[in-house]
C-alpha cells in the first residue's frame, strides 16, 4: 500500500513538470499529497496494532 502511494505521488509530479498551466493542478497535488502523508502512517500504525494484538482467553 505504501509502495501505491509513492507510484501515485510520482505520477502526479510527473504530471505537474509535463502540464503547460500547472499552477492550479500544483494545488491539486499539494492537497493530494498531504491526504497521502495522512493516510499513509494511519495505515502503517493500524497494521502495526494488528498484527501486536494478542488474544487471551
Amino acid at each position: 500500500m505504501v509502495r501505491a502511494l509513492m507510484c501515485l505521488e510520482l505520477i502526479l509530479n510527473a504530471v505537474n513538470i509535463n502540464f503547460l498551466k500547472g499552477n492550479i493542478f500544483s494545488i491539486f497535488v499539494i492537497a493530494i499529497a498531504a491526504a497521502e502523508a495522512a493516510i499513509g502512517p494511519a495505515i502503517v500504525s493500524s497494521i502495526y496494532c494488528n498484527r501486536n494484538k494478542k488474544n487471551y482467553q
